[in-house]
């Protein structure tokens, strides 16, 4: 008898195991969930609205794939459709109870302890011995085997605050021309959205707009949220925020969706400078691209900063080193914040809207904006698209005069305008013909 326990304590120790394939050195694949959380875990099977994940030591996780993040959603379904060539569709084990096996197990071990009493014949002893030995043995690899409920890492919505004084230190040297101030949740930036840099100069498809200074201050300033929240579901600006702006550059100037209001990239149709930047029906100016130019003044700071609170980086990350490769939404966490990138190829800033924002119910998607934002105020009504115009140069002869020089084929045409401190413009137009008209406008 003795030896018979012994064997079976051998026998136990060689086949129970942890179960599962993955230990603590593995890689698992992050899952990305609707509700902004992410679990990790290896696909092992599914039902048809289930993925069940593998973890550390065989530990598993239901997920409902309805709750996955829409590219995770995409994922899954290519590992199912995979799994199912391979070994036809499998459904998942569901919780068993424990109760069987103990009762198999005690079971067999009292056979075992009559036969070895009563010496019944050796082929009855060794059933007995089988049985309680597969008992065991069940019993110590279903522990590992079980499907747990899903248990999901903690949101990552827990995002350091941006402190003011970081906030401060990218829109430092732009002032005077520019001005901060903030309380407890936005940091706020008035300007005039007129940059330092020259403007206008090689546009191909003009609207006959002009920059003037624009009243973002007051309470018509552009805010910054000061605590930054994971969207759920990240808003696209493929069909998003066609109307207002979804950035504020660090120079004052708002920065808009790639997309015009038309759905173009504004950039391929040739309706901004070289600066990424054109007059809108407001004679606002802004960007469209990114404001790469920036960094030869910001160095590696932020060159803007998103409506929902991230700011946007350069070409090079806060280090110095090579950008990181980016997300849908043109950005990636680094060192546990996230940020976008300005890039010369489209999107330029903004993919989608990694965080969270509050949308203007009067305006529906695409052309839906964000709030709070600044808005420009015109002075003069909106023109029409000047056909063949080139725009060859422009200056500043004062501090509140503009000269503005286009070229139709070989004819040159020009509008000089200037404004005083009581909100009266002054437009001197002359079209390629020669003929001139002036006309001017008070600002309410």
């Amino acid at each position: 008898m003795k030896k018979t326990l012994l064997f079976l304590l051998i026998s136990i120790s060689i086949f129970a195991h942890d179960g599962g394939h993955f230990g603590g050195h593995d890689v698992l694949r992050i899952w990305h969930l609707t509700d902004g959380s992410i679990i990790r875990g290896n696909f092992s099977s599914a039902t048809s609205d289930v993925l069940i994940l593998e973890q550390f030591q065989g530990a598993k996780v239901r997920v409902p794939i309805a709750n996955l993040s829409p590219q995770d959603q995409k994922f899954a379904v290519v590992k199912i459709n995979r799994s199912s060539r391979m070994n036809g569709f499998v459904e998942v084990d569901k919780p068993v109870s424990y109760l069987p096996y103990f009762n198999l197990l005690a079971l067999a071990f009292f056979a075992l302890l009559l036969m070895e009493k009563l010496r019944l014949r050796l082929v009855f002893r060794r059933f007995a011995y089988s049985s309680f030995l597969l008992a065991f043995v069940a019993l110590a690899c279903k522990t590992a085997a079980e499907v747990t409920p899903i248990t999901p890492s903690a949101p990552v919505t827990a995002i350091p605050k941006t402190s003011v004084s970081y906030l401060d230190s990218a829109f430092a040297p732009y002032k005077p021309a520019l001005s901060t101030t903030s309380d407890a949740t936005y940091f706020y930036v008035n300007s005039t959205g007129l940059p330092a840099h020259n403007m206008m100069v090689g546009i191909t498809a003009w609207q006959q707009q002009v920059p003037i200074p624009q009243p973002y201050t007051g309470t018509n300033h552009w805010s910054i949220p000061l605590q930054p929240v994971y969207a759920s579901t990240p808003l696209s600006t493929t069909n998003n925020f066609m109307k207002g702006a979804v950035a504020l550059a660090v120079n004052g100037v708002p920065i808009f969706n790639a997309l015009n209001n038309r759905g173009e990239d504004s950039f391929a149709i040739g309706e901004l400078d070289q600066w990424g930047g054109h007059c809108g029906r407001g004679d606002d100016y802004h960007y469209h691209a990114a404001p790469l130019h920036l960094s030869t003044v910001s160095g590696l700071k932020a060159i803007a900063f998103a409506l929902d609170g991230f700011a946007v980086l350069g070409a090079k990350e806060p280090d110095g080193t090579a950008m990181l490769t980016l997300d849908t939404n043109h950005g990636h966490e680094w060192k546990g914040n996230y940020h976008y990138h300005g890039t010369t190829n489209y999107p330029y800033v903004i993919g989608a809207m990694r965080g969270k924002v509050s949308l203007d119910p009067a305006t529906p998607a695409p052309e839906n904006q964000i709030l709070p934002q600044a808005f420009s105020s015109s002075v003069r009504p909106a023109l029409t698209p000047l056909s063949g115009a080139t725009i060859t140069d422009f200056s500043a002869p004062t501090s509140s005069s503009y000269n503005l020089t286009y070229k139709i084929g070989s004819k040159t045409g020009s509008v000089n305008y200037s404004w005083n401190t009581s909100g009266l413009f002054t437009f001197n137009f002359t079209d390629v013909n020669g003929t001139q008209t002036t006309s001017t406008y008070q600002r309410k």
